[in-house]
Formats: structure tokens, sequence, C-alpha cells
């Protein structure tokens, strides 16, 4: 560990430390902001539905044929050192579940499947960070990660990625686990973290004043796709992260420029439990 030197100054110039501004530049990083002075979930996302916006489920895989999954623009799987393509459709489950709460809420986003979990729902560190290093260097606004790992080696290496994606505008939406114990990447700030709640809106979501779960979306009997053209009603953390997936995926069709620091500005502003407080 070292401390920053201080630029020394030398006559009429000054040398500048990495990344700092000369105030003569500051119009040319202008940042237009067309805000209103009440943020609504209007504003935010109605009429949206999700067009344009690509969304990555790293998961299980996905059924295709599913009717309410509707098109996967494409399939992969870690293999080596990279990925190839995915014939094998879902391995368990899981992800078709979470690829059908996206549509519903988002029904005109693009949807890819990348497989690392197998029938067990299990699978391995390596593969979760191929996958996920490949959806963001994919170019994918979404990523719903409805797992977690309580491996801490892999700690520093997920670190990284989900800050390679939170600076490349690439908002990764994940599940905190069942279970009362620490697991990753969820407890990361630059992700977006997600628990259930017992409510029946699927756009029903609320801000979580006690963090580390930052918000909480419908979790709890929720019905959802599965394998073979089956319905199945479920509960778990895993199916809150694809609520907000897709309410993520509503926002930034309508605001095609939002970092992922706005956006959970706007989550936190619209939420259901924030928006009594906005209007008083």
């Amino acid at each position: 560990m070292s401390g920053s030197r201080f630029a020394r100054v030398t006559g009429a110039a000054e040398e500048l430390p990495a990344y700092a501004l000369p105030v003569e530049q500051a119009s040319e990083r202008r940042v237009l902001a067309d805000w209103p002075h009440v943020v609504t979930r209007e504003w935010a996302w109605g009429g949206s539905s999700g067009e344009g916006v690509r969304v990555c489920i790293v998961d299980s895989g996905i059924d295709p044929d599913h009717p309410l999954v509707g098109t996967v623009r494409e399939a992969v799987t870690p293999a080596g050192e990279g990925v190839e393509t995915d014939e094998h459709g879902d391995a368990n489950g899981h992800g078709t579940a979470c690829a059908g709460i996206v549509r519903a809420i988002a029904p005109d986003c693009e949807i890819a499947s990348v497989r690392v979990l197998g029938p067990d729902i299990g699978g391995t560190g390596r593969d979760l960070l191929a996958g996920l290093r490949w959806a963001i260097d994919s170019g994918y606004a979404v990523i719903n990660l409805s797992l977690s790992t309580t491996r801490r080696a892999f700690i520093e290496p997920l670190h990284e990625l989900a800050d390679r994606a939170y600076f490349r505008r690439c908002v990764i939406v994940s599940a905190a686990h069942n279970l009362p114990v620490d697991s990753w990447p969820w407890r990361f700030a630059s992700v977006l973290s997600v628990a259930g709640h017992t409510g029946n809106d699927p756009r029903e979501f609320y801000v979580n004043p006690t963090p580390p779960v930052e918000f909480l979306a419908r979790g709890v009997d929720v019905e959802v796709p599965w394998p073979g053209g089956a319905t199945i009603r479920v509960s778990g953390n895993s199916l809150a992260a694809p609520h907000l997936a897709g309410i993520c995926a509503l926002i930034m069709a309508k605001h095609p420029t939002v970092t992922p620091a706005q956006l959970k500005s706007m989550l936190y502003l619209t939420a259901a439990n924030v928006d009594a407080a906005q209007t008083r």
C-alpha cells in the first residue's frame, strides 16, 4: 500500500494527476439530464416493452420452445477458455423460469442464455466466471444472476467482473442467497441485489433499508414456465431477481443512456415504499 504523491506546480503549468479534469474542458463533458422534479413510474418506464434491450440469463439454460419464453437470440455454455453453442436447452428448469419472468415483464426485450448450472442446480466457479465474462464482453445490457457462490476463492475475480460490467453500463441483477450465509456476487455494491417478497404484483418492488440486500421483488408462490411447456409454482430469491431484471429492461429501453448508478436511483425513487415520500 502506498499513498498518492502530490502533483508539483512547475511555473504556470501543473502536472495533473491521472483522471483529473482541467476546468476549461468541463463543458466537453456536459451531461444532459431531463429528469423531472418527481420521478414517477410513468416517467421511468411507462409505455415501455423493453424493446431493443438485450438481457442475458446466466443460469441452467433455457427451453427455447416454451411459449412463455419466446425467442432466445443465442444460447452458449462455457467450453475451455471460451464458450460454445449450447444445444441442450435447460438442464433443470431454473433458467427457463427466470427467462419466463423477464419475458412477462419486458415482452419485447431480447433474451439470451448462458448455461453454467447442471441438473442438480450446481456448477463450477470457473464456469460462472467464464459465462459472466462472456455476457459482459458481448455487450448485454442486463445480466440476470439467480445464483451465487459461497467460495471465497472466487470473490476477487467476481468483483473484477462486476466492476467491469458497471463501468460498461451493464447492469448485473443478482439474487441473494436463500439462506442467511455470505455468498457472492449479490453482496457487491456494483451489482443490483434482490430478495423476495410475498406480494402478488410482478411490478411491485421495495427498497430494503437494511443492507446488504438492496431491493425486494416478488419471489413467493410464483407461477413460472417449466421445460416441456409446463408451468409450476415455486418460491425463492431466484425468482425475485428476474422480476427486477425485467423492470430494468423497461427502464433501459425508455432511457437508453442511463447508467447503472442512475438506474439504481430510478428504482429507489419508484419503489413502492418510497413513492409516497416523493409527493409530500
